[in-house]
């Protein structure tokens, strides 16, 4: 038996009948594959945009834009068939997970399972291999998660560990024996592409930038925006996923860019319901768990106001999002006590 309580709906003491998780969990093919038609879509029209705008100022918005609906689904995509649940043919789920990982810029295998880990231990400092900054958070923590710079040097680092099979303690602890192969040759794979990428340019292939590298680093902050308030400013070391995980109103893009994954309580309690089943589960659940903060600009703006608070030393109070009772302050310095890890 194992010395932990995974974190999900048992340890937060949720409940929801078996028949009407079985019904709601259930998988198909359908709805990932109309996500992946609408999101071809959108990439075709922001690209159109991007072609129309070269040569002139406006083409930096265009690749903003086009940046955005590149990157943002990338993330919930890769997110969503690391789970398996994106598909219910493992075939789709295994080669969306590998396309969407190299745009993500993280091993696929890697992802699944440090994913993993972090559902088991969710925001458990030294056990969730995902916890990504320091908590609490200050302003230089926070400049580096949304510029993409603190994940960027976390996954080129995990690259070359990788391909040159050098595996970490935390890698060793997530992830089977026999993957390590597997992992190790998409490193080299990966590594291989993103070497032709940046040598393109050289060789005269300039469509590469502006369709793909400078969109993709001007879409990151965006990306990385909706993964900071998953968890922040909530509780560490706690088995109830409605204390260290929040959720947050949404409208129709925000949804679609992430996947629904805005009902990310209710994620974490069920792991297994699919993205376009969430909302299904949200009403299910909805009188066992907390109110979803206000929504993804205004609990940004909050968490930003309150990081720069800390970072002054002023009182921690937010108005609006839900926080851990320690995260509020008087005032003062506070000790930061986790970092990412390999």
């Amino acid at each position: 038996m194992p010395d932990y309580i995974p974190t999900n709906a048992a340890s937060s003491g949720v409940k929801l009948d078996k028949k009407t998780l079985k019904s709601i969990a259930a998988r198909s093919d359908r709805p990932g594959l109309i996500y992946i038609a609408q999101w071809v879509a959108y990439l075709a029209a922001t690209g159109a945009l991007v072609w129309a705008t070269l040569g002139t100022l406006w083409v930096w918005p265009a690749m903003l834009l086009h940046g955005i609906f590149l990157t943002v689904p990338a993330y919930s995509f890769s997110h969503e068939t690391a789970h398996g649940t994106a598909f219910r043919s493992r075939w789709l789920n295994e080669a969306v997970l590998w396309v969407t990982s190299l745009l993500y810029m993280e091993e696929p295998l890697h992802r699944r399972y440090t994913h993993t880990n972090h559902h088991t231990h969710t925001w458990w400092v030294g056990k969730d291999s995902q916890m990504p900054f320091d908590t609490p958070m200050g302003f230089g923590g926070w400049l580096a998660e949304i510029t993409g710079f603190a994940l960027l040097r976390f996954h080129m680092q995990v690259f070359v560990h990788l391909a040159a099979g050098r595996y970490t303690d935390t890698m060793k602890m997530v992830t089977p024996e026999g993957e390590f192969a597997r992992m190790t040759r998409n490193a080299r794979i990966m590594l291989m592409i993103y070497a032709l990428i940046a040598a393109a340019p050289f060789f005269g292939i300039w469509w590469v930038v502006w369709f793909l590298v400078i969109p993709r680093i001007l879409g990151a902050p965006v990306m990385l925006l909706f993964t900071l308030i998953q968890h922040v400013e909530l509780q560490e070391n706690s088995p109830s996923i409605l204390e260290s995980t929040r959720s947050f109103r949404s409208n129709w893009l925000a949804e679609f860019l992430y996947m629904k994954m805005n009902n990310h309580v209710e994620h974490h309690l069920y792991p297994q319901v699919p993205f376009h089943a969430l909302p299904k589960l949200a009403e299910a659940v909805q009188d066992q768990l907390p109110e979803p903060d206000p929504g993804f600009c205004k609990t940004n703006i909050e968490v930003l106001s309150v990081v720069l608070r800390r970072s002054l030393g002023r009182p921690t109070k937010a108005a609006s999002i839900r926080q851990a009772p320690h995260m509020i302050t008087g005032g003062g310095p506070v000790e930061r006590v986790a970092q990412r890890t390999m």
